[in-house]
C-alpha cells in the first residue's frame, strides 16, 4: 500500500479532512495535497502527521521471527 492511500484512510478513520489536517500542521491545504500526491514525506514528518491525527506513527522492518529494525 502506498503512502497516499495510507495517509487517506488515516484521515477517514480520523474523521478528518485533509485540508483540516493541514491546517494542523501550519501548511497551506493546497501544499500539503501536493506533498501527499507525491508522497515524499521524511519520517519525522510523517510522525507530525501521526501527532495531529491522534495516531501514532510505526516504520520498521519486520523479520519472520519477530524482529523488528
Amino acid at each position: 500500500m502506498d503512502l497516499k492511500k495510507k495517509i487517506k484512510m488515516a484521515l477517514a478513520f480520523a474523521d478528518t479532512s485533509e485540508a483540516e489536517l493541514a491546517r494542523r500542521l501550519g501548511s497551506t491545504p493546497q501544499a500539503f495535497n501536493k506533498r501527499v500526491r507525491t508522497g515524499k514525506f521524511a519520517p519525522d514528518e510523517l510522525e507530525q502527521i501521526a501527532v495531529a491525527l491522534g495516531a501514532e506513527f510505526v516504520s520498521a522492518f519486520r523479520f519472520p521471527d519477530g524482529t523488528e529494525i
